[in-house]
């Protein structure tokens, strides 16, 4: 192998782990804020929908196919079902419209 390639792959490496190492080492004796912690609790939820969005509105040419997707998911994901029911829904809608089409 390369060697510029093992030293990318190091540089990688020490780049990735610096970040999630340093809140561990200076945060470990203080306590969060919990106007904070609210807010970091809701982190994963903002990037999942920013991952989710742009492949909704490209899932079909038609634009309205993803959106339906989308809002079928959003509400039988709102009456608490499991994500395997919310994904297979979807795709099931999805599907039946894809047919009617």
């Amino acid at each position: 192998m390369d060697t510029s390639i093992l030293l990318i792959i190091a540089g990688m490496a020490i780049v990735t782990y610096i970040p999630r190492m340093l809140p561990l080492v200076f945060w470990d004796a203080k306590k969060i804020p919990p106007k904070m912690q609210a807010i970091l609790r809701n982190v994963p939820y903002a990037a999942l929908g920013a991952l989710i969005f742009p492949g909704i509105l490209t899932v079909h040419e038609n634009v309205m196919f993803g959106i339906i997707g989308g809002i079928t998911a959003a509400i039988i994901a709102y009456f608490g079902a499991s994500l395997i029911v919310v994904v297979l829904s979807s795709i099931g809608i999805l599907s039946i419209i894809s047919f009617f089409l």
